[in-house]
């Protein structure tokens, strides 16, 4: 095994002293945790997922971890990655690799002992970084300092890293909105405009993965003006419009009511849908973040009682939310109003007008939806009770008028 010596001997992470972690560290002799976890205990973030490098083949790895009472699973065998659990709790371990040749988005790849080598194949300084069981730590590339720093600095050649993969160019912003401070060096900008040609090879699904990891990070508008800067805004969200009501919004990080505070009030978003392959329940959000009226400030009791009625509570909360970011009124009081409003619930179901004496068949739905629209128009208030006489009185007429929406 090739490798220099530790930068740092730091006291042994908890997290790297139970389970499952500690498991595969025992099983495969000089592994090490590796990338994310490593930056985020370091940043004092919360550590999630934990992922392993050892300087073995994937072969022996699978074999050493089941030897020692793991399951194993061939995730990403051909990439030289498995997942080990215990006790439910998954770890990848992946053996240490260089590259061969890359394509802009995957490599062929060989196995190495020599850890500064797969170091080396990492996109930032910071991702770079691995620490063993013992807290030995070691850092090829500066990457604690620039951690520290708020300074998002690539591995190497910025122009070089970004032809390897140009999934990299998303992960540089994403990376910046979470941990950056402070402009980018030039040389790293000049690097991403110059690899804007190379988006159109991402797969619809990792842009939209990078754009919603964005959009959670807390600095989404920094970097999002980023972006627009180098013509990655432009390549892979055309329809994002004015940055100011996200940059001024203090919204929770919900990447889809982020999004529709970039996009313009009232467009359809089902091309951008499609697009990007949101989910149809993703789509069905977006839809009605960007079309549905935007309630008042003031709104009115029965205004909000027939918006629960429509919506649940934390759909009306984001449909707040986006007001607030686009007319500037502030509307904590809305918002703490919509938590501590019961949702009104129609009181009145079919077997209650088939018990009022109407005969099965389309004609129930047809009545229940008039006398739906009167209790709407009532404020939805009326009981049962007041909705079975709403019932039998004009179970066959016409419906009743809706009040306008609620809004402004």
């Amino acid at each position: 095994m090739t490798d220099d010596p530790p930068t740092d001997h730091l006291p042994p992470p908890e997290w790297l002293l139970r389970g499952t972690p500690a498991a595969v560290l025992a099983a495969l002799p000089g592994a090490r945790a590796v990338g994310g976890v490593v930056r985020d205990a370091l940043a004092g973030r919360p550590v999630h997922d934990v992922d392993v490098a050892a300087p073995y083949p994937p072969e022996e790895i699978a074999a050493r971890l089941q030897a020692a009472g793991l399951k194993v699973f061939e995730t990403g065998l051909h990439h030289g990655t498995v997942t080990a659990v215990l006790a439910h709790e998954p770890v990848e371990v992946t053996s240490l690799r260089r590259d061969l040749a890359t394509d802009g988005r995957h490599a062929t790849v060989e196995w190495t002992t020599d850890w500064r080598q797969d170091a080396a194949r990492r996109d930032f300084t910071f991702n770079a970084m691995s620490m063993d069981a013992a807290g030995r730590f070691w850092d090829y590339f500066g990457g604690r300092e620039d951690l520290a720093a708020g300074r998002l600095r690539f591995v190497g050649d910025p122009a070089t890293r970004l032809a390897e993969d140009y999934l990299r160019v998303l992960r540089f912003f994403r990376f910046h909105a979470r941990y950056g401070r402070g402009a980018p060096e030039p040389v790293a900008l000049d690097a991403l405009r110059a690899a804007v040609p190379g988006l159109p090879r991402l797969s619809a699904e990792r842009v939209w993965m990078e754009l919603k990891r964005l959009l959670e990070g807390p600095q989404p508008a920094t970097a999002l003006a980023l972006m627009r800067e180098t013509g990655v805004l432009a390549a892979v969200l055309p329809e994002a419009g004015d940055i100011t009501p996200l940059a001024r919004s203090q919204a929770p990080a919900a990447p889809l009511l982020r999004l529709a505070l970039l996009l313009p009030q009232g467009m359809a978003p089902e091309a951008l849908a499609r697009r990007l392959r949101f989910s149809g329940e993703e789509a069905k959000r977006l839809r009605a973040l960007l079309t549905l009226p935007p309630p008042a400030p003031g709104l009115g009791e029965d205004d909000l009682r027939r918006l629960l009625a429509e919506h649940p509570a934390d759909l009306a909360q984001d449909l707040a939310w986006v007001a607030e970011a686009r007319d500037g009124q502030d509307r904590a009081a809305l918002r703490e109003r919509i938590l501590g409003t019961p949702r009104p619930v129609f009181p009145l179901q079919g077997r209650d007008a088939i018990a009022a004496g109407l005969p099965p068949g389309p004609a129930i739905g047809q009545a229940l939806a008039r006398v739906r629209a009167w209790w709407m128009a009532q404020g939805c208030r009326a009981t049962l009770e007041e909705c079975l006489g709403e019932l039998k009185k004009n179970g066959g007429g016409a419906a009743t008028p809706m009040p306008p929406p609620p809004g402004g």
